[in-house]
């Protein structure tokens, strides 16, 4: 599970969300504060939720499951590419396809003709076309990447998604809802929270706010990974392996060497949590300068519906 600081979410600008006239209601409750037209967001809450969602994301991953990074506005691109690959996980970065999901039949069948075009690009086909063919078959070949690089090999649906910007993958949203397959979504101020599972409420249109979330949740995909390699690994060892009889552990030359004391553990435990605490409690006003004016109060059914009303009239 990937950690993340007050510290960094300040750095990146995470605690901004959009222009007060450009909102969801539905986001009251992660909402600290408003300044200069701007809301800010509550970072405390940030913490705890990402926390969450990045548990959710290891604890899946560590049992050979897959996650799918997406996010497909100019910002999230290159994010989106680097990370979800370096984690060994599938990606959409360019273009959701609509039936992506609920028609993922017909989609793994693009998928299979992009793989038969790239063996075909390297195995010596090419020489034996014609120039105007071989022009033919690299536009296809281009156009079905450009879409379906990142997926290319997915065998399967995915076991959730990971997005950056929940309103602008609302297809891919609903998609995933259809089927059943959990959301996590980084959720700014003008977002619907109530269709995302794993809400991380947060800024999702910086840069630097992007890649700080993609790269933490690539690291908790990776660490479940990582975790099904050593147990694969620990599985062909036990076979051979010799489990010392005294209460030691063998290092790599051979030594051995007292296990810790479990009072010790135990203390150091407990310091650490004491740690996370201290950081956890952070004046957020304080740390952004003041001026910040009180939050809106949270919404009621009625107001809800009121938003609801004045936002058609307006339309």
């Amino acid at each position: 599970m990937a950690s993340i600081t007050m510290k960094e979410l300040l750095e990146a600008g995470v605690h901004f969300g959009h222009q007060t006239k450009r909102w969801n209601p539905k986001m009251k409750e992660y909402i600290f504060g408003e300044r200069n037209g701007i809301y800010i967001i509550d970072l405390q809450k940030t913490l705890k939720m990402f926390k969450e969602a990045s548990k959710f994301v290891t604890d899946l991953t560590s049992t050979g499951k897959l996650i799918l990074f997406v996010g497909t506005k100019r910002q999230a691109q290159d994010a989106i590419a680097e990370e979800a690959t370096r984690a060994g996980m599938p990606y959409i970065n360019s273009r959701w396809l609509g039936g992506l999901l609920t028609n993922w039949v017909t989609v793994q069948k693009s998928v299979k003709r992009l793989q038969e075009l790239d063996d075909m690009s390297t195995d010596g086909r090419y020489e034996l076309l014609t120039k105007k063919e071989v022009i033919k078959l690299e536009r296809e070949r281009k156009h079905l990447s450009t879409n379906l690089a990142g997926i290319k090999t997915m065998k399967r649906l995915p076991d959730a998604l990971f997005i950056v910007d929940s309103n602008n993958e609302a297809i891919a949203v609903a998609e995933a809802r259809k089927l059943g397959i959990p959301v996590v979504a980084v959720v700014d101020t003008n977002c619907d929270p109530t269709v995302v599972d794993y809400v991380i409420p947060g800024n999702d249109d910086a840069l630097r706010a992007i890649r700080l979330f993609t790269m933490k949740m690539a690291d908790s995909a990776a660490e479940g990974v990582q975790m099904v390699s050593e147990r694969a690994f620990a599985t062909e060892a036990s076979d051979v392996r010799v489990l010392p009889t005294e209460e030691h552990f063998i290092g790599e030359e051979g030594e051995t060497f007292d296990a810790l004391p479990i009072a010790e553990s135990v203390g150091t435990a407990e310091a650490s949590t004491e740690d996370i605490a201290e950081e956890g409690e952070i004046d957020l006003e304080a740390a952004l300068g003041g001026g910040i004016k009180k939050a809106p109060a949270a919404a009621t059914e009625p107001e809800l519906e009121a938003e609801e009303v004045h936002a058609e009239a307006t339309a």
